[in-house]
């Protein structure tokens, strides 16, 4: 049986999400009206005008003495209210940013509404002392629901900060007995009292349970969620101050000074917790020249880990798009829902000229910085498209060497045929004919001019003869049916340059390498007989497992050039057929080295 621990239980519980809200496309929450610059404008001067408010009685001091903690109580007021404005700006279809404005105002209202002398004013000032508790509340609970109370846990914790800071309150006012106080319909100060110990006691509880509420959602969160998170833990940590500030109010009947300043400082996090995600967020926007520089090297599973980096989601699959469907699979070829199935992840999709490459699954608390999110669909977008005509590249040249393969594949079955016609045709003929005519020498009798004739005819016939089986031997060497060891050694032979051979084989070549080894020893042997005016000659031939190689260097006058004539430039052809090199190196004076590097595989 499986053990839960408390949160694990309080994070099944309380889950962020209804089953609505799952069934709802992530993306379908964010929708609004694009605000113009004058409704920002108007809003800034709003908040600074009320900030300037509550600080005049510290600007402009009179008679009544304003504490300094309640001067800081208005500053944080104005921190919540400018960086909710700068939220709710960035994000207007997110509602936090609304309810940290919300929250700010709350915070120096009632000292606005507090420095005028009427009961009325009076009364106002202590009915809205606490308004910014429920808004704040709300703000902690739902930074990963875009502002949207959307949990019945959530609705429930909202309503008891609104049960006892608002409506409790209320209640208080109608039994206290104080001087200006309007809604005093019922002095009685035991029942007063009563409410004021009810109200801090279901505060202080509310406290610890979003406190609580929070942890097990921290606890069950993916790292980009914790870091979205962040503002919700500082509340967190400044409501249970402020729950310890209330027990120590019940248990004692008087308040800490310590702890007040504790509390009230806390609440400063939050802003700050704010913008330090913002701070992050442009960050992670400054690491994109990073990403962008590396696109053309990056693909696959690294591209994967890179976009994950620069979004700081380990969590993030690059779903590609399999053709011919409508399905998906990551680059290890698992299949990937699109759009995903769990609330808490979103996706976006990554096209090229109007066709769908990809798609990005992350976590959707990613959502709060769509910029950040565009900017990495745009470099998966590059960086796919890149892959993609790389890979149109490599397969047109794939199908280009193919082609070449295949030409001197025909080439070669042609020139085997040719000489296995020449062999078996017109040398035979030729063979048949000096036979019939060495026959017809000894029967012509006494007759010098008949002999003279038929001896020239036989000579003639002869140089023909060995003409045409070198022809052959060029169309194609019979000899490499023996092996291209033997081919060489023939080769060798027939130089009329003094030529050594060493050879290391390894295992059968295929017949394409054997001839382009063949040829290419061949024409370097003829061009060393004809301008290298050399001594001597080597050929080497090596052959391990995948790779062949085949030298020949002599110690001629060198200077041989590659591009000049056509009799190197189509053996470059040949071995660049097979995917192969040939490289020529012949400084003056020094010889002429040739190497043919040829795959086998």
């Amino acid at each position: 049986m499986i053990r839960l621990s408390p949160l694990d239980v309080v994070a099944n519980a309380f889950a962020t999400r209804s089953d609505d809200a799952r069934a709802r496309p992530t993306m379908g929450r964010f929708a609004a009206p694009v605000r113009g610059p004058a409704f920002w404008l108007a809003l800034w001067a709003l908040v600074i005008g009320a900030e300037f408010a509550a600080l005049v009685p510290v600007i402009w001091p009179d008679e009544e003495h304003v504490e300094t903690v309640q001067v800081i109580y208005r500053l944080i007021g104005g921190s919540f209210a400018a960086c909710g404005l700068i939220a709710w700006r960035r994000r207007p279809d997110s509602r936090s940013g609304l309810l940290m404005t919300a929250a700010g105002a709350g915070f120096f209202l009632s000292a606005i509404i507090g420095q005028f002398h009427p009961p009325l004013a009076q009364t106002a000032s202590i009915l809205v002392q606490e308004l910014w508790a429920p808004f704040f509340v709300a703000l902690v609970l739902t930074l990963l629901t875009g502002g949207r109370l959307e949990s019945r846990v959530d609705w429930l914790l909202v309503g008891a900060f609104v049960l006892a800071l608002w409506i409790l309150q209320v209640v208080w006012l109608l039994f206290l007995e104080q001087d200006g106080n309007l809604l005093a319909a019922f002095p009685n100060a035991d029942i007063a009292d009563a409410v004021d110990k009810g109200q801090r006691s279901l505060a202080g509880l509310a406290c610890v349970a979003v406190a609580v509420v929070v942890a097990a959602r921290w606890r069950a969160a993916s790292r980009p969620r914790r870091r979205a998170l962040l503002p919700s833990i500082a509340g967190s940590a400044a409501l249970l101050l402020f729950a310890a500030l209330l027990t120590n109010d019940l248990v004692t009947g008087s308040r800490s000074q310590t702890v007040l300043w504790l509390a009230i400082c806390s609440l400063v996090t939050v802003p700050a917790a704010f913008l330090f995600g913002l701070l992050r967020s442009r960050l992670a926007r400054g690491s994109l020249a990073d990403l962008f520089r590396d696109l053309k090297a990056t693909r696959g599973v690294d591209l994967q880990d890179a976009l994950a980096k620069t979004l700081g989601d380990p969590s993030l699959i690059v779903a590609y798009r399999l053709p011919g469907s409508l399905g998906y699979a990551d680059a290890n070829g698992r299949p990937v829902l699109v759009p995903p199935v769990a609330a808490d992840r979103s996706a976006a999709t990554v096209e090229s000229d109007g066709v769908e490459l990809a798609a990005l699954v992350y976590d959707s608390s990613l959502d709060d910085d769509p910029e950040l999110i565009e900017a990495v669909r745009a470099a998966a977008g590059m960086a796919l498209d890149n892959e993609r005509l790389q890979a149109e590249a490599q397969t047109r040249l794939a199908e280009v060497q193919a082609s070449r393969e295949r030409i001197v594949a025909a080439s070669d079955a042609e020139r085997r045929r040719l000489e296995r016609n020449l062999h078996d045709g017109a040398q035979q003929r030729l063979v048949a004919l000096s036979l019939q005519l060495r026959l017809l020498e000894g029967r012509v009798g006494d007759d010098p001019s008949a002999q003279e004739l038929v001896s020239s005819a036989s000579t003639q016939l002869a140089q023909s003869l060995e003409e045409l089986r070198e022809l052959a031997r060029g169309i194609h060497p019979a000899v490499l049916n023996h092996g291209l060891e033997a081919a060489l050694d023939s080769l060798a032979a027939r130089s009329t340059v003094p030529t050594t051979v060493a050879y290391e084989g390894d295992g059968p070549l295929p017949e394409p390498v054997e001839l382009a080894a063949y040829f290419v020893a061949s024409e370097a042997l003829t061009n060393v007989a004809k301008y290298a005016q050399a001594t001597s000659a080597r050929v080497r031939f090596s052959h391990t497992g995948r790779r062949a190689v085949i030298e020949i260097a002599d110690d001629g006058v060198g200077g041989a050039d590659d591009s000049a004539g056509s009799g190197l430039r189509g053996l470059a052809d040949r071995v660049e057929a097979l995917d192969g090199r040939l490289h020529v190196v012949s400084p003056p004076g020094a010889g002429t080295v040739v190497t043919a590097e040829l795959p086998c595989a």
